[in-house]
């Protein structure tokens, strides 16, 4: 792939992405629009924000559940 080929993605998008690739529901062309994207930074900060949310619900729901 040639750089004139990459194009910037928003943050937004990034995220999207990523929660939907992690739920298994990526669609076909925004897989192709990621795989083309000019800075992979972008889907790895989209990635720890995943994380922290992920994990940041897991233990809220234990917390929730198991008694004090």
């Amino acid at each position: 792939m040639t750089p004139q080929n990459k194009k910037s993605v928003s943050f937004l998008k990034a995220l999207l992405s990523v929660f939907s690739a992690a739920i298994g529901v990526q669609k076909h062309k925004n897989m192709e629009r990621d795989l083309n994207a000019s800075n992979p930074i972008t889907y790895v900060i989209a990635g720890l924000v995943f994380l922290v949310i992920f994990v940041g619900s897991i233990v809220a729901v234990v917390n929730l559940v198991v008694p004090g």
